[in-house]
């Protein structure tokens, strides 16, 4: 799952390669998703790279190369009215938030989690999370997972399931489900789900350096990602993990 401005942006560098045969500059792709920085695009490219549907190629500039598109961007660009490099723009911006059922990752227990037969306690479990880029989280709340009490605290959790292999050096792989206790404080050098922007949830470390927070991938394949303090709320940290072979 994409967050909106990274499906915008992927698909407007797919349409510009097509047409012209070069990516768009960073200041093209910046005013085409309507965002006020370059950073703001670094970050975006980054992420995609990071889920295998975009590659920089190395020693050439603005070198871009679409590696794969989701499954439904032919549907979208056709709800949006428009294949050429506009897709980026406000009608296919609507388009996305239409066909998207994302949530901002308010991660909220309705009910005392159920106990199941053999001692386990049963978890909500809420869609994929990617441990190799930001992604706003989906909730299916008909979906559960009995987990051993032995993970868990007193406090409320849920289980994620990882996408990504950006935190593989700390034992998490593509796959895995993972158990979180719901908290917005973690200790230095805890492995967190992070809420970016307000948008984009991620798995990683939390390290505080002075007046900025990085979230760092157990994965040198992968950058850490600096942020300011009012960039970053945590849900919830990591505190059991399954792996079922």
């Amino acid at each position: 799952m994409l967050t909106r401005k990274q499906y915008q942006l992927l698909v407007f560098i797919d349409r510009r390669l097509k047409e012209a045969g070069v990516s768009p500059s960073f200041d093209e792709m910046k005013s085409a998703l309507g965002l006020r920085s370059k950073s703001g695009i670094h970050r975006l490219i980054t992420a995609l790279e990071e889920r295998g549907f975009l590659r920089r190629l190395p020693h050439r500039a603005r070198a871009l190369e679409v590696l794969r598109l989701p499954e439904n961007v032919a549907t979208l660009v056709e709800r949006s009215g428009t294949s050429d490099g506009t897709a980026a723009g406000a009608g296919f911006g609507a388009a996305v938030g239409r066909a998207s059922n994302v949530i901002h990752a308010d991660f909220k227990q309705p009910s005392a989690p159920a106990v199941a037969s053999d001692g386990a306690t049963w978890l909500p479990l809420y869609g994929r999370i990617a441990a190799g880029t930001p992604i706003e989280a989906l909730r299916d709340n008909s979906r559960s997972i009995a987990v051993p009490s032995m993970l868990l605290g007193k406090g409320e959790h849920y289980a994620l399931e990882v996408e990504g292999d950006s935190m593989i050096e700390a034992g998490i792989r593509d796959g895995d489900t993972v158990v979180i206790e719901r908290c917005d404080n973690a200790d230095n050098g805890a492995i967190v789900v992070a809420l970016v922007d307000n948008e984009e949830v991620t798995l990683k470390r939390l390290r505080r350096r002075g007046q900025s927070i990085a979230l760092e991938p157990a994965n040198p394949a992968y950058e850490t990602r600096i942020c300011g303090p009012d960039q970053v709320k945590v849900q919830g940290r990591l505190v059991g993990l399954i792996r079922l072979y």
